[in-house]
């Protein structure tokens, strides 16, 4: 019987197939008979239909999932319902328990209300505290919890340990974290999200320290309540000189991993790609084909793509809390490394010293300057790094002839030295046969205007220099008796007091 149910509908189907070929036959014969416009016409109209219908079989499936979610929706809530009433059944049961019981739950509640801000371990847990906090801690495990959540446990053990004046159990924890960040940041020294991460907690952990000392000077923008949180018995000064080295350490990885990202891409970006079309075949006189051929490659980056990696170390050092005054530190010496780097490759190449370079340099430092001013980051220093650029654009446009242009490039151009004006004038390549070079005459009127000026005889910027770092204080609002532990850490041997 099955076979011949299959049988039939077989054979049923082989019937709907013939009678599609037909009509297809019949659909060919009269497009056959129309003119070659009617045709495309008719078969325009033939798949519109088959679309249309296609459509309409999509549509009929998105209902029926529409409806099968709503019947999803409808079971989560039923359940999230039974698993309330099973909580509040659960503290029923709890609350019928027999006396000795119900005192000790009682006082569980006490200690909660009077909450401290203290976190209580016992010493043969601090390897688990260590490890759950800070070796297997992942930046994606708290990133919808406060921003350094693991600086303030952390923290907040080590005021339990100066409460019970315990000396040796907040030497061991400090050595411990600290031991354990360097390992962390030894293992993942060219990974920019964990560098950024412990800099963030580390410096946290730093201002706890000050924030909570007892020192007036730290604690004048306290609440009354943070006053009370504040270290009893011992002075961790030292401790703090400790993590600010250690926060210097973490920043200089930082500036290094990110320089690291940041670096090849400089060049390309700044001076070969051709971000300003109208320009693209404006080149000077017989470097057309080489500087075309220079932006072609795997190592063509576009000032759009540099733009896009500055926007992903921002937003990396904003999520993980980092203080706004070292994040601008970050991307004044970021900005110093883009200077530095397009200067120096100007300095050396000649088929780059024209008006065009010129023209197109100035048009992506101004988009610079536009991303600096988005981010709010115009008091960091990071646009004054780039005055020198500036000023080497502004050098390869302004007229280059006359006594009076001489001055006006020595008042125009401070921030570059005699050498790099001189340097940028001897390479300094015409567009056209209708453009002059710039004559010795001129450039001798120039080192004659320049030679009273006290400046270094370096020609190239040493794009390795670092800016010093400061971490200036900067107190945290949170309340430690507020603090919320995330379950995901696994840090239930923690006690709070």
């Amino acid at each position: 019987m099955q076979h011949k149910e299959e049988l039939e509908a077989l054979h049923a189907e082989i019937d709907g197939l013939k009678d599609e070929v037909e009509r297809r036959q019949e659909l060919l014969a009269q497009t056959l008979q129309l003119s070659p416009e009617a045709q495309v016409e008719f078969s325009i109209q033939q798949e519109i239909t088959r679309l249309t219908n296609e459509n309409l079989d999509l549509k009929e499936l998105v209902e029926k999932f529409e409806k099968n979610e709503k019947k999803l929706k409808k079971q989560l809530r039923i359940y999230m319902k039974k698993v309330q009433e099973l909580e509040v059944n659960q503290v029923t049961v709890q609350a019928e328990r027999p006396r000795p019981e119900l005192t000790r739950q009682a006082t569980v509640q006490r200690k909660e209300k009077d909450f401290e801000g203290m976190l209580e371990y016992h010493k043969e847990d601090e390897p688990l505290l260590v490890k759950n906090l800070i070796s297997d801690m992942k930046p994606q495990m708290v990133s919808a919890t406060v921003p350094c959540v693991p600086a303030y446990i952390l923290f907040m053990c080590i005021r339990h340990a100066d409460y019970i004046n315990d000396d040796h159990k907040v030497h061991s924890l400090f050595n411990s974290t600290i031991n354990g960040i360097k390992r962390v940041l030894k293992k993942h020294n060219d990974d920019i999200e964990m560098t950024s991460f412990w800099l963030a907690n580390t410096s946290r952990l730093l201002h706890c320290l000050k924030q909570y000392s007892g020192d007036e000077a730290f604690m004048t923008q306290n609440t009354a309540k943070q006053n009370e949180h504040c270290l009893k018995n011992f002075d961790l000064s030292e401790y703090r000189q400790v993590l600010s080295d250690l926060s210097i350490q973490i920043y200089q990885q930082l500036i290094r991993v990110a320089e690291g990202t940041l670096q090849p891409m400089i060049v390309s970006a700044m001076l070969e790609s051709e971000s300003i079309q109208s320009l693209s075949g404006v080149k000077p006189m017989g470097y057309r084909k080489r500087s075309s051929s220079m932006v072609d490659g795997d190592n063509c980056y576009s000032l759009e793509a540099v733009i896009r990696q500055l926007n992903a170390f921002y937003n990396t050092t904003c999520d993980h809390g980092l203080d706004p005054e070292i994040i601008q530190q970050v991307f004044k010496q970021l900005f110093y490394l883009i200077n530095a780097v397009t200067l120096n490759n100007l300095l050396l190449r000649k088929d780059m010293c024209s008006w065009s370079t010129g023209m197109q340099l100035r048009y992506n430092i101004s988009q610079l300057e536009e991303w600096i001013r988005g981010k709010n980051l115009h008091q960091s220093g990071a646009a004054s790094t780039l005055e020198p650029l500036i000023q080497a654009a502004q050098l390869l446009q302004i007229k280059k002839k006359t006594t009076d242009d001489a001055e006006a490039i020595c008042c125009l151009c401070t921030a570059l030295t005699t050498q790099q004006i001189v340097k940028i004038l001897n390479l300094y390549t015409p567009l056209n046969e209708f453009e002059e070079r710039v004559t010795v005459s001129f450039i001798r009127t120039i080192q004659a205007q320049l030679q009273d000026r006290q400046d270094t005889p370096q020609l190239l910027l040493d794009f390795k220099h670092t800016f010093p770092v400061l971490f200036p204080y900067t107190p945290s609002a949170l309340s430690l008796d507020s603090l919320h532990i995330p379950a995901s850490l696994n840090l239930t041997f923690l006690t709070r007091v």
